[in-house]
């Protein structure tokens, strides 16, 4: 399904600009109707997917609790 830049940006969460910028230099592949330029967003699947893992991954991270060191000594 394609989409126009204002719901792309929207979408990722990225402003309007900066998806402007990288279809300029071709890292998000859109075509130019005439008018505007309109992006597939199925190519955006696996960077969502991504984007879940790693937020599930910092999650888990933060949860993990800091194990005592074994080197500590009281020495008072």
């Amino acid at each position: 399904m394609y989409k126009t830049v204002a719901e792309t940006a929207k979408e990722i969460s990225m402003p309007e600009d900066q998806v402007l910028r990288y279809i300029y230099a071709g890292r998000i592949k859109a075509v130019f109707d005439g008018e505007q330029y309109l992006v597939n967003s199925t190519q955006f699947d696996t960077y969502h997917e991504q984007l879940e893992r790693i937020k599930e991954e910092i999650e888990i991270w933060r949860n993990t609790p800091i194990p005592e060191d074994i080197d500590v000594k009281d020495e008072d």
